[in-house]
């Protein structure tokens, strides 16, 4: 009897979320953002958050457009600064895909003492990088190269952090290549930082039950310019993102994602409880992957595992 009811309480319960999701559903392009209701509990250090938030809006900027893409930005650029884990034997970090915004404070917020930056562009050309502060310049050197087809620049061991932040997405021939240089270059029991859209996500989920839009956060192609740019060429899930980290040979200390603001809302409720009510993981449905991981060499390296490359 009880088992019966509770498969008619479903019954009853399904079509009234599904009434609110769809109302929620007619609306969503009509508002600039969801109204934020729910609120998330994130695993970082507040007061180190809101340190590097600080930090970040005192950035000097090159130009306004610079400076309209860092304000949008900040909540996921402090939450990088925030899982970067302090200096070890080399006090060396490098950054992938470097664009000079969390670039400084790598040194100036995280007490790395030196700080190397990656860029895409032919090998062997390095830019000499300056941003001025009240208490003294910052100065940087950014190598360019291909991060996933071209050896990187530095010696085995030469830093204790790798940060690969929004780059994962961009990649369009060999994830893998990136990783395992990455590896590469880490001391023993150094870090990889990867942040990267999570696919998985529950606006995701929405789009592709609308029907009307594909499932990647950003699927868009910037319009034609002097300046061509690779956009979201794949988009991971984030368990997707830990088992490519772990065929790179790292063992995987954080992997979680979380709500990007502009995806909060009721709507995120509905759409939890019809997972539930199915019987569908509820975990990991943020729009953003962070993951930390560290550098085992006593761990087996995979070069083509199936999460990438199929089977």
């Amino acid at each position: 009897m009880g088992q019966r009811s509770g498969k008619i309480a479903v019954v009853f319960r399904l079509p009234v979320l599904w009434v609110r999701f769809t109302a929620w559903c007619r609306g969503f392009h009509d508002r600039e953002s969801p109204t934020v209701t729910e609120t998330t509990k994130e695993p970082f250090n507040t007061e180190k958050l809101q340190a590097c938030e600080a930090a970040l809006r005192e950035l000097p900027a090159e130009h306004e457009g610079a400076r309209q893409y860092l304000a949008k930005h900040i909540p996921r650029l402090a939450r990088t600064l925030a899982l970067v884990p302090p200096p070890q034997a080399t006090g060396r970090v490098l950054e992938l895909g470097c664009y000079m915004q969390i670039t400084p404070l790598l040194q100036r917020v995280c007490g790395y003492r030196e700080v190397r930056g990656g860029y895409f562009g032919r090998p062997g050309r390095i830019d000499q990088k300056t941003m001025h502060f009240p208490d003294g310049d910052f100065h940087c050197e950014v190598d360019h190269f291909d991060a996933e087809r071209d050896v990187y620049p530095y010696p085995d061991g030469h830093f204790d952090l790798v940060v690969a932040g929004e780059i994962f997405e961009h990649l369009i021939y060999d994830p893998m290549f990136l990783l395992l240089e990455s590896r590469r270059v880490l001391a023993e029991g150094g870090y990889l930082l990867v942040t990267t859209p999570n696919v998985g996500g529950l606006a995701s989920l929405f789009k592709m039950l609308e029907g009307k839009h594909g499932p990647q956060i950003y699927p868009h192609y910037k319009i034609p310019d002097h300046e061509p740019e690779i956009g979201h060429m794949r988009e991971y899930t984030a368990w997707e993102v830990g088992e490519a980290v772990k065929a790179a040979g790292f063992e995987v200390e954080k992997l979680f994602t979380t709500v990007i603001g502009e995806y909060e809302g009721e709507w995120r409720s509905v759409l939890v409880a019809l997972l539930e009510e199915h019987g569908y993981s509820t975990e990991d449905r943020g729009e953003q992957t962070w993951c930390l991981a560290r550098k085992r060499g006593e761990l087996a390296v995979e070069r083509h595992p199936r999460v990438i490359f199929g089977p």
